[in-house]
């Protein structure tokens, strides 16, 4: 089979709801297999894998814990078992805990810590050195957050781990280029998801008016980005941060605006 017509896999962590769901499900329309990784949440994670096969695509759920390096070895070992190959990795699975600095616990902060930024080194590690063993190059896409740059108050370690990784990413992209595999990363905006709507009673009455778009994302939005950056039209990007946001997280506190 050709390079072009070899169907392409993604690994999405955290899958099994919410934007990685999304971002699996984009991969899947732009003709990807997908595998779908889930910590708990198991029947979420067949719901996203029917979801994908109905569009015609293929799907293997790959359990385990992004921050345990056993796990992760064997999320990559059922990849490759699944599809033979691999090609896109998405580090989405992440956590937060909403605390102040003075209350916020050293397990919730560990636990943080362990998913977000750690399970993003050892998962963009395990994959590296597949794609750098297969010598096709390929993506890695972590998925930040407004937080790579502005603190948000009560999420301390959210924002130590989402500041740690839009390191990482420039890090590995300059380790990894002269392998072709590109690492860049995503920053959503407010999204509206199962986990965001829980944050207030009107999520899209509180998020559009400081959005310079007038309006909340979804994980569609997410997902063409990620897909983008993913595929042949971006193999010249990498180390960088798209933020995908309406422009949220540019817009600053200006006394004068209209």
């Amino acid at each position: 089979m050709s390079e072009a017509q070899r169907s392409k896999v993604a690994l999405v962590t955290g899958a099994s709801k919410g934007v990685g769901r999304g971002i699996a499900y984009g991969f899947a329309e732009a003709g990807w297999d997908v595998a779908v990784n889930y910590h708990s949440d198991l029947a979420g994670a067949e719901e996203t894998k029917a979801v994908i096969e109905s569009k015609g695509r293929r799907c293997v759920i790959v359990p385990g814990d992004v921050g345990v390096k056993v796990d992760v070895d064997a999320m990559f070992a059922a990849v490759i078992d699944a599809f033979g190959q691999f090609d896109c990795l998405v580090n989405n699975a992440g956590r937060q805990t909403w605390s102040s600095l003075l209350e916020l616990s050293e397990a919730d902060w560990d636990k943080t810590i362990k998913t977000n930024l750690k399970g993003s080194f050892l998962c963009t590690q395990a994959a590296a050195r597949i794609l750098k063993e297969q010598g096709r190059g390929g993506s890695i896409i972590n998925i930040g957050s407004g937080a790579n740059k502005q603190p948000f108050m009560n999420l301390v370690d959210y924002c130590a781990s989402k500041g740690g990784l839009e390191q990482l990413t420039r890090v590995s992209a300059c380790e990894l280029g002269q392998y072709g595999i590109r690492v860049n990363c995503v920053a959503p905006g407010a999204i509206e998801i199962e986990r965001t709507k829980e944050e207030s009673d009107d999520y899209a009455g509180t998020w559009s008016p400081l959005t310079p778009m007038g309006r909340i994302g979804y994980p569609a939005d997410i997902a063409r980005s990620v897909v983008f950056l993913a595929g042949d039209g971006a193999d010249f990007v990498t180390g960088q941060t798209l933020y995908v946001d309406g422009g949220l997280w540019t817009k600053t506190h200006w006394p004068y605006a209209t």
